[in-house]
């Protein structure tokens, strides 16, 4: 089901009576007053439902609290996502932008609300049932992949959305530079995971649309038809460069049986589960569907874990330094330690 909704937590709440001024005569419903809850999921930016009349829609603002340089830029979300929404119909419409802090203390946007299934830890119940689902969910979502880094960006004029030329390069020097500003504590071996993905970078393919965090809690299924995507979400690092950084970013998050426990321990195990598509299975229709070399995938993978770990790590280190107070966030350096510590051992048996 669509994830429920909340209480908001205690001080994230949000200015209704400032809110509500602000949307009257910008968009529908809110002439009869507003009402707002919170929706829990996520660890990063924070989302609300707000109900106007007899519409609803879906608030998003940046987590409270100091954030990495660039990072959780609402503005360029809504702009990516006007710009997407005509070719790539998953990919949620958006209503209005504000820019202005003063109104809820941050820059927000409203969107439109999807419903539908999003899976994070298990299957529900009344779908449990099906033993044929995991596969058809695991088609459903490479094939949803696919079609995103199928859309011609140069026709739709989305080139514009990033700077494909360098693009890998920028992103493993970008990635590499908070690492070092995010960091806690040292970790043996980073220091040559570190210069193996800066002397090892592949050439890259034809450029396409890139989500940038692609992965099964960041997809609403259509409940009627579990194994047809209803929506792509959380849009904050979508781009135009190279698909494969897509790729190998989904490889970092879909578990297996047999992981090592560093790697899947630290992640959904919903994957690892029966029925499921292997990674290997993954990448073989991933091939066939979008017609993409994918020789250097094992490259993409490795930096996929890596990213994952500087996001987490960043989390954390606002935790770590009293800007945020959130207890979830109280263990994610023992995540990143799993994330980097698979990212160094593929490496290393990548040569």
């Amino acid at each position: 089901m669509f994830p429920e909704v909340a209480p908001i937590r205690a001080g994230e709440e949000i200015d209704a009576h400032a809110l509500t001024d602000y949307l009257r005569g910008r968009v529908e419903g809110a002439e009869r007053g507003i009402a707002i809850e919170q929706f829990p999921g996520g660890h990063s930016n924070l989302t609300y439902l707000v109900r106007a009349g007899n519409r609803e829609y879906v608030l998003r603002r940046p987590p409270l609290g100091p954030v990495a340089p660039k990072a959780h830029n609402m503005a360029r979300e809504f702009r990516v996502l006007q710009a997407v929404h005509a070719v790539f119909p998953p990919a949620p419409q958006v209503f209005l932008l504000c820019e202005d802090p003063a109104v809820i203390g941050a820059t927000f946007f409203l969107m439109e609300r999807r419903r539908g299934l999003v899976l994070r830890r298990e299957i529900p119940p009344e779908f449990a049932r099906d033993s044929d689902l995991p596969r058809r969910i695991s088609e459903g979502f490479i094939d949803c992949l696919a079609q995103l880094h199928s859309i011609d960006i140069e026709r739709h004029g989305l080139s514009a959305l990033g700077r494909p030329d360098g693009f890998l390069e920028r992103q493993v020097q970008g990635w590499t530079e908070r690492w070092e500003r995010a960091k806690t504590e040292e970790i043996a071996g980073m220091d040559r995971l570190l210069g193996w993905l800066a002397a090892r970078l592949p050439a890259s393919p034809r450029p396409t649309l890139v989500h940038n965090d692609f992965k099964l809690d960041n997809i609403m299924l259509d409940e009627r038809d579990p194994g047809r995507v209803e929506a792509v979400l959380d849009w904050e690092m979508a781009t135009a460069g190279d698909p494969l950084v897509d790729l190998g970013c989904t490889l970092c998050y879909w578990t297996e049986a047999g992981d090592a426990a560093m790697r899947g321990g630290v992640l959904s195990g919903i994957t690892a589960g029966p029925g499921w598509l292997r990674r290997a299975e993954l990448v073989r229709r991933y091939a066939q569907k979008a017609a993409s070399d994918i020789s250097n995938l094992g490259y993409y993978e490795v930096f996929g874990l890596f990213k994952l770990g500087v996001i987490l790590q960043q989390i954390y280190f606002r935790y770590h330094r009293g800007q945020t107070h959130d207890e979830r966030f109280r263990d994610f350096h023992l995540r990143v330690r799993g994330l980097m510590g698979a990212a160094i051992e593929l490496s290393e048996r990548l040569g």
